[in-house]
Order: structure tokens, then sequence, then C-alpha cells
């Protein structure tokens, strides 16, 4: 027994990992009307991040409401995606994401701004990290929807690292020039 634990290498235990935070979206209650009378079921959606660019949701249903919050947030922490920030604070480009009716803009913004963002989409910004951005939900306003077009939007973001490698150059040659050189010139004169 032991060799084959040491062919298959060492075990990993599952472990509740503290460094994830989690963030309650929405509870619904939901009943099904039977012959006694009518029995509740509760289904919860929550949204998981480490705060420092992952960032996944789930959903769960139980008969009561901590369970059904423990499978979602189970759910979350096995469909994490990883999100690439600009400065670990913003976006590093503006960009749009759909689900269904739902449609969610989200721009970078400049230090200092905060998460301008409503209900879910703000949650899904404060798992992720984000501490400055400008949002906008245009469509449906169902909670899961608003999530799943917010993480489709995130799952289009490129940093220009990611770009740069794909494209076989160097970062340098795809961010735009800076013009600090001629105002520090002025500065000096």
């Amino acid at each position: 027994m032991a060799e084959r634990e040491n062919r298959r290498g060492p075990r990993r235990e599952r472990e509740e990992a503290p460094e994830f935070a989690d963030r309650l979206v929405a509870i619904n209650r939901v009943s099904k009307t039977v012959k006694g009378g009518k029995r509740f079921g509760f289904a919860a959606l929550v949204v998981v991040g480490d705060q420092k660019g992952r960032v996944g949701f789930g959903k769960g249903k139980a008969k009561e409401v901590p369970e059904a919050i423990r499978k979602a947030t189970e759910q979350a922490k096995r469909q994490m995606v990883r999100v690439p920030l600009k400065e670990g604070r913003t976006l590093h480009h503006d960009m749009s994401g759909r689900h269904g009716a739902g449609k969610v803009v989200m721009r970078t913004a400049p230090e200092g701004t905060g998460i301008i963002a409503g209900g879910p989409m703000r949650a899904v910004f404060e798992m992720l990290g984000v501490k400055d951005v400008v949002s906008k939900s245009i469509g449906s306003q169902n909670p899961y929807n608003m999530i799943r077009a917010t993480l489709n939007g995130l799952s289009k973001e490129q940093s220009p690292r990611s770009v740069a490698q794909r494209r076989g150059k160097k970062v340098a040659d795809i961010l735009p020039k800076r013009d600090d050189a001629p105002a520090a010139a002025e500065a000096e004169a």
C-alpha cells in the first residue's frame, strides 16, 4: 500500500483555504407545493476570490440556508479563473461582457476612483481585488446573469505581457510611448 502512494506522489489533502474570501450575493427561497402543504428550499449565489486576481462564482441549493451557502462556496472554489490586473488595482483595458439579455461594460479607472459598480458586479470586483473600476450593467438585472456577463468580460482581458508573448515582441514595443520625456525637459529648463 505504501508503494502505491509513493508511485503516485504525495497525497494532496483538500483543505479549506483561508486565503479565499467569499461574498453572498443572493439567496432565493423556493417552495414546492406537496400534498401536506409547502416545502421550502433555498438557492444561494456566492462569489469567491483571493483578492489577488482569482475569482469564481457558484450556486447551491438545499433545504437549509447554511448548507446552500456551503455548496455554493465549494462550487465557486472549483470554478475559479485568473484575471490579470494592472498594478494589482485595476483592469488593463476597457471591455464588455454578455450573458443572455445581460450586458456589462467595464472601464479601467485612475487611482482613487474606487469601485463604481452595482450589486453583483461589485461583489465580483471586490473578491477579484480590483480597487479602481467604473462599470455599468445594461439589460438583465438578474444577479446570476450579471455575474456571468461580468466574468465573460473579464475572461477577455489580456495583459500587455500575454499580448507581447503571443506576437513575439517585447512589452515595451506594444505599450504606447509615454510623453514624459518632453515634460521632464521643460521642468529642467
